[in-house]
């Protein structure tokens, strides 16, 4: 056996044993072919599908908002959006280092489409969804799911603002929430989309459990 073989066994071992698995199968599988034949397409973004969201902001006292779905964990209390730096609303969300993040749902999936279509330089939005001020951020009353948001950097690239988030608070609708009061994500359905493609998918059906699928 190849010594990093070895170690990625022994390191997969190490790991089952603390999840009270067994270490048979991680034997049996990396003594099995590789199922699948790879093809190197260069530097691709390929992290899909993700969750559909739209960002909510004032932009020189006018609620504005805009389509977004590049939206990623950072830790447990973080997040970041990551938006073109000639989106209108950037600018409200550099002056005002606030935004809200509302999930779209299957219902609501029209309207935020067009949130991705007009510029609020060109459109007022503001009257596009009902919405509550949570800190003084827009925030969508038909949304299932709303997350009110504090900007505590921005990392920017040659064309995007990457804003790093603190959460402030979280608004769920009391139907997408369990009996422990918790998000139950598949009553909430949130819709996702996929890049490539440019097509928005329902989320799929519970597989199975986290850390038991091993067993």
């Amino acid at each position: 056996m190849r010594p990093i073989r070895r170690t990625v066994i022994l390191g997969l071992s190490m790991l089952l044993m603390a999840c009270g698995g067994s270490t048979e199968k991680i034997e049996n599988d990396m003594n099995e072919p590789n199922s699948y034949e790879k093809k190197n397409i260069g530097s691709v973004l390929a992290l899909y599908p993700s969750p559909l969201t739209v960002i909510g902001a004032t932009v020189d006292g006018k609620v504005n908002w805009t389509l977004v779905a590049h939206v990623g964990v950072m830790g447990h209390d973080r997040v970041m959006v990551s938006m073109k730096k000639d989106h209108h609303s950037n600018v409200g969300i550099r002056q005002n280092r606030m935004l809200s993040i509302n999930m779209v749902d299957e219902a609501m999936l029209p309207k935020a489409d067009l949130m991705g279509c007009v510029s609020g330089a060109d459109v007022d939005k503001s009257g596009t969804f009902k919405y509550t001020l949570h800190n003084e951020v827009p925030t969508i009353d038909e949304s299932p799911l709303t997350m009110v948001c504090e900007v505590v950097d921005n990392y920017q690239t040659e064309t995007f603002d990457n804003f790093i988030c603190r959460i402030v608070g979280t608004y769920v609708a009391e139907e997408a929430l369990n009996e422990q009061g918790k998000i139950d994500y598949n009553t909430l359905k949130p819709v996702l989309f996929e890049f490539p493609t440019y097509k928005y998918l329902r989320t799929g059906d519970v597989i199975g459990d986290c850390k038991k699928m091993h067993k």
